[in-house]
């Protein structure tokens, strides 16, 4: 009887077929195919592979936060909880984002990364194209962007807060049919678990497509790149490693976990993240490991999609950074005055950037047009970089993201303690969202 209700342990996967470890193996070949072979990392098939997962992904993510949203909300009793959390992710958004560029300004006026260089000011055409860009970003313009103009083009154009607004009204509208909307709230469940099993078959493409993005971005620019800027790049990857150790560290281990556990449990996205230089790349995903860990449905609806748009901790580390270190480079002087100035416009541009590789040199532009329009010409410095600062820009994203939800969550007493310390003390590869979702 006994050999028949006890279930026996799931065999533990051999390393080489976990996905982490495939990805960072596809990392290092493609750093150095494009290293040794750099005609063979910028032929265009190559940029294919990287080009071509990250679209994978991004085919499912409307309709990821459709079902994700619309389920989490209309299994809600009352409206009023639904506005509750949205408020609160705000609040925590505006807090650890302004920790974030502070952090970005203290860091580049005391190291100074900028002063004394010598670098030549290239690329004013492509900088002036980003410069174009950002004079077109408007508050006004960016609310009322968030309405779709229809609901089929939000989708298909894959516009995230879009997407998020739609479902949020379809999401209450059902909750409101009560026992009318019970065939509706089994079909978009079962469409979710689906869209997941999607998500499952296209994550494992993920080897591919990092070695792809990454042998075309060593092809295509070389390590030649980093050059005079490497101290730039330098200073930007641990400012951001002390903002997630230190600040992150700090919010988690106030909710009552540890960061590097967090770190490990979602190992696998920030991989992923680091091939393909995009956040977005690891969504469905960490959305779904999310609620394995323990936050609830609705939660994660609201939070995680949002903080795509109002929660990029990278991206505002790099905006300060950033305008501090051309500032140097070009020998203009930013009073203290100044400096604020930037900070407050800067949590003004930085909403809306997605998680898309080069929104925030677009976002950076949209600050310096706004504060110091003679420094526009300067991003020509550190457009050559940009590709390797919008990797870490991603990860740091990622990694605010997933905290923030996590922080919601315990703050509106929708965390299961119990899952959250089961899941990050498994030693499972947690990209094997089947035997997740049937082992519970």
């Amino acid at each position: 009887m006994s050999a028949t209700t006890t279930a026996a342990p799931a065999p533990k996967k051999p390393f080489y077929r976990v996905l982490y470890v495939q990805v960072l193996v596809a990392i290092v070949l493609g750093v150095i195919v494009g290293w040794v072979w750099p005609e063979v990392g910028k032929n265009e098939w190559i940029k294919a592979l990287g080009d071509g997962f990250v679209k994978l992904i991004k085919m499912v993510i409307a309709p990821v936060i459709f079902c994700t949203v619309v389920s989490g909300i209309a299994h809600v009793s009352e409206v009023k909880k639904v506005g509750r959390v949205a408020v609160k992710a705000l609040i925590y958004f505006e807090i650890v984002s302004t920790f974030a560029l502070a952090l970005g300004l203290i860091v580049g006026n005391f190291i100074q990364p900028g002063a004394g260089f010598q670098g030549q000011q290239s690329n004013a055409a492509a900088v002036a194209s980003y410069a174009k860009q950002a004079s077109e970003m408007k508050s006004v313009d960016f609310v009322l962007h968030i309405i779709p103009d229809t609901v089929v083009g939000a989708f298909a154009q894959g516009e995230i807060l879009q997407v998020l607004l739609f479902s949020i009204l379809f999401g209450i509208a059902l909750m409101s049919l009560g026992e009318r909307g019970h065939t509706m709230r089994a079909f978009i469940d079962d469409a979710a678990h689906a869209i997941f099993g999607v998500i499952a078959i296209v994550v494992k493409a993920a080897p591919i497509g990092a070695f792809g993005a990454m042998a075309f971005t060593i092809g295509r620019y070389g390590p030649q790149a980093l050059g005079n800027l490497a101290g730039l790049i330098a200073t930007f990857y641990l400012t951001a490693l002390a903002f997630v150790v230190i600040v992150l560290g700090i919010i988690a281990r106030i909710a009552g976990f540890s960061i590097f556990k967090f770190l490990k449990y979602i190992k696998d996205e920030l991989l992923i993240v680091l091939g393909t230089s995009s956040s977005e790349s690891a969504l469905p995903q960490m959305m779904e490991k999310l609620e394995r860990l323990g936050c609830s449905k609705p939660v994660v609806g609201l939070v995680v999609p949002t903080g795509y748009s109002f929660n990029l901790d990278g991206t505002n580390i790099y905006m300060t950074l950033a305008t501090l270190f051309i500032a140097q480079a070009m020998n203009v002087h930013l009073s203290f005055g100044e400096q604020i100035t930037i900070l407050l416009v800067a949590m003004l541009t930085s909403k809306g950037a997605s998680g898309i590789t080069g929104a925030g040199f677009i976002t950076l532009a949209g600050t310096l047009a706004a504060v110091r329009p003679e420094l526009v010409p300067g991003m020509a410095i550190v457009l050559g970089i940009d590709k390797f600062m919008s990797e870490c820009r991603a990860l740091t994203n990622l990694c605010g993201n997933g905290v923030a939800c996590v922080i919601v969550a315990w703050w509106e007493g929708e965390l299961d303690r119990d899952k959250l310390r089961a899941a990050l003390d498994r030693d499972i590869d947690p990209s094997d969202v089947e035997v997740a979702v049937t082992t519970g």
